[in-house]
C-alpha cells in the first residue's frame, strides 16, 4: 500500500488538530479531504471498513465555501455508519443485502446528520455494520467482514465495527457510531479507540427515531478531546423529543483541562452474574483501578446490586431487541411485500420469527421490568458513588468467523460482549470505553467507566485524566508500521 504526502502527515492527527490546520490556512479542506480519500483507498482493501464511497460529493463539499459551514470541525473528513444515520439523497443498507441492492435513498438528513454538517464535517461515505446492527461483530454477508487493524484475523467488534476500524487505521480521525447494547463501546474496545455512549436524551433521534429507546448515537475517535468537542457540537434536544437530558453546566471541552476532585469509584471485575471474565480483561480493569488510585481517586469493590438481577435478564433482552422490529418493518416497506427467509441472514430471520411470537403484553411487562431495573441501578449513584469501573467486554476481540448461523449460539457468544454494556442502554446512563491496555497478541482491551444520568462531564474529565497518565493516541497499528507502508 502507498500513503504519501499530506495523507501520511495527517494520518494520526486528531480531528481537533485537523480543523486547526484548515482554520489556520496551513491546508485547505479540499486537501484534507483528498488525503483521507487516499488513505481509505490504500487501506480499505485490507480492512473493508468503508462500504459506500461518496468521494466525488465529499470533494465538491470540501471545495465549496457555501457547502462547508464554519463549525468547529470545518473541513474534517468524516464517515457515517451504515445504520441509524439518514443522509438526504444517499442510501443506507443496515447491513442487509436486499437494501444494499435496492439502495433506497433517505428523503432528508436526520437531526444528528444535519448537525454533523453544521459542524463543518465532510461526509465521505458509510462504514460497515452487521445486519441490522444486531451482533457484536461486523461480518455482514451483504458487505463481508471488517478486519481489525491491530490483528486482521480478528473481529472489530460491532455493531460500529467499520467506524472503529476506520478511525483506528487513521482513515479518518473520527466517525459516526451508534449504540443499542454496546455498539459504540464494544468496537471501541476491540479497536483501541475512544467510544462514548451518551445519556439517553442527550442526542436527538429526530425526525425518524425515538430517543426514549435504548439506542443512542455519537462517534468513535482517537482522543477524548475529539469526543468532547463532538458532543459539544451535536448535543441538545430536537423538535418533538420525548426524553431530554439535563443541559451541561459548561462546554464539555472545558472539563478536560484540570484533574477532577477525588471521586468515589466502584470496581466490578466479574460479570454482574458473578462469572469470571477473560484474564486479559480482568488484568486491564485492575490496572485501570490502580491507575485511578494513583491519580487520587478512591476505588472500592462495589457495584449496583440491581445489575445482578437474573430474573430481569430475559425481559431486558426482549426490550433491548425490540428496536429491531423497526428494521424489519423498514425492509418490508422497501420491498413492498411480506418478508421471507431469503431476505436476511439466518440469525436475523430467527430473531424476526421470535419477534413475531412476542405479544404486546409480554413487551409491556418487559418495559415495566426495565423501569424497575433502571431505578434500582441508578440508586447506587444517588447513594454516593461517582463512577463505576468495569471491563468494556468480558472477552477480547473474537477471531473472524466465530459467530455461526445459529441464534442460540450467537446469543451465548454475544453475552460475553454485552454483559457490561447493555445494562446502561436500559438505564440510559452515559458510559465510555477507553483503550488503556493491549494483550500479548497485540489486541486492544478496553475498560469502561459509567456515570450517573446526565453526567458526561464527569466521564470526560476522568477519561482525559487517564489519557494524560497513560496516552494511547500515539500507538500505530501494525498494518501501518513503516515497514508495511511505502
Amino acid at each position: 500500500m502507498t500513503i504519501n504526502g499530506l495523507a501520511a502527515e495527517t494520518r494520526w492527527t486528531d480531528a481537533t488538530d485537523q480543523a486547526e490546520l484548515v482554520a489556520s490556512g496551513q491546508v485547505t479542506a479540499a486537501e484534507l479531504t483528498q488525503a483521507a480519500i487516499e488513505r481509505i483507498e490504500a487501506l480499505n482493501p485490507a480492512l473493508n471498513a468503508v462500504v459506500m464511497e461518496w468521494f466525488d460529493q465529499a470533494r465538491e463539499t470540501a471545495a465549496s465555501a457555501e457547502g462547508l459551514p464554519a463549525g468547529p470541525f470545518r473541513g474534517v473528513p468524516f464517515l457515517l455508519k451504515d445504520f441509524m444515520a439518514a443522509c438526504a439523497g444517499r442510501p443506507m443498507s443496515n447491513g442487509n443485502h436486499r437494501l444494499r441492492d435496492l439502495a433506497p435513498v433517505s428523503p432528508a438528513d436526520s437531526t444528528l446528520v444535519r448537525r454533523f454538517r453544521e459542524a463543518g464535517l465532510v461526509i465521505a461515505g458509510r462504514t460497515n455494520t452487521p445486519e441490522f446492527a444486531a451482533q457484536p461483530t461486523t461480518e455482514p454477508r451483504a458487505w463481508g467482514a471488517t478486519r481489525n487493524p491491530w490483528h486482521p484475523g480478528h473481529s472489530t467488534g460491532g455493531s460500529s465495527g467499520g467506524a472503529a476500524a476506520a478511525v483506528a487505521a487513521g482513515m479518518v480521525p473520527v466517525a459516526h457510531a451508534s449504540d443499542g447494547s454496546g455498539s459504540i463501546r464494544i468496537p471501541a474496545a476491540c479497536c483501541g479507540v475512544v467510544g462514548l455512549k451518551p445519556s439517553r436524551g442527550r442526542i436527538s433521534a429526530g425526525p425518524f427515531g425515538d430517543e426514549a429507546g435504548p439506542g443512542v448515537e455519537l462517534c468513535v475517535s482517537r482522543t477524548v478531546r475529539d469526543t468532547a468537542a463532538m458532543l459539544d457540537a451535536v448535543h441538545g434536544p430536537g423538535v418533538g423529543d420525548l426524553v431530554v437530558a439535563p443541559a451541561p453546566r459548561r462546554p464539555y471541552t472545558r472539563e478536560l483541562g484540570a484533574d477532577p476532585a477525588p471521586l468515589r469509584i466502584g470496581l466490578l471485575d466479574r460479570t454482574p452474574a458473578g462469572d469470571p471474565v477473560h484474564p486479559d480483561c480482568e488484568r486491564a480493569v485492575r490496572e485501570a483501578a490502580h491507575l485511578l488510585e494513583d491519580l487520587g481517586h478512591h476505588v472500592e469493590s462495589a457495584y449496583p446490586a440491581a445489575l445482578a438481577d437474573a430474573e430481569a435478564g430475559d425481559r431486558i433482552a426482549l426490550a433491548a431487541a425490540a428496536p429491531m422490529a423497526g428494521s424489519f418493518r423498514q425492509l418490508a416497506d422497501a420491498l413492498g411485500r411480506d418478508l421471507t427467509e431469503e431476505d436476511m441472514e439466518p440469525v436475523s430471520w430467527a430473531r424476526y420469527q421470535k419477534a413475531r411470537r412476542t405479544s404486546a403484553v409480554e413487551y409491556a411487562q418487559a418495559l415495566a421490568v426495565c423501569a424497575r431495573f433502571r431505578r434500582g441501578v441508578q440508586q447506587w449513584w444517588a447513594d454516593g458513588h461517582d463512577l463505576l469501573l468495569t471491563p468494556t467486554t468480558a472477552l477480547p476481540a473474537a477471531p473472524i468467523g466465530s459467530f455461526p448461523d445459529d441464534l442460540d449460539t450467537v446469543d451465548s457468544l454475544t453475552a460475553g460482549y454485552i454483559a457490561f454494556t447493555r445494562p446502561f442502554n436500559i438505564t440510559g446512563q452515559p458510559a465510555i470505553s477507553v483503550p488503556l491496555s493491549w494483550n500479548e497478541d497485540g489486541l486492544p482491551i478496553g475498560v469502561q467507566l459509567v456515570a450517573a444520568h446526565g453526567r458526561e462531564d464527569v466521564l470526560l474529565s476522568v477519561a482525559a485524566q487517564l489519557e494524560r497518565a497513560r496516552p494511547w493516541a500515539h500507538r500505530t497499528v501494525p498494518l501501518l508500521e513503516p515497514s508495511n507502508v511505502s
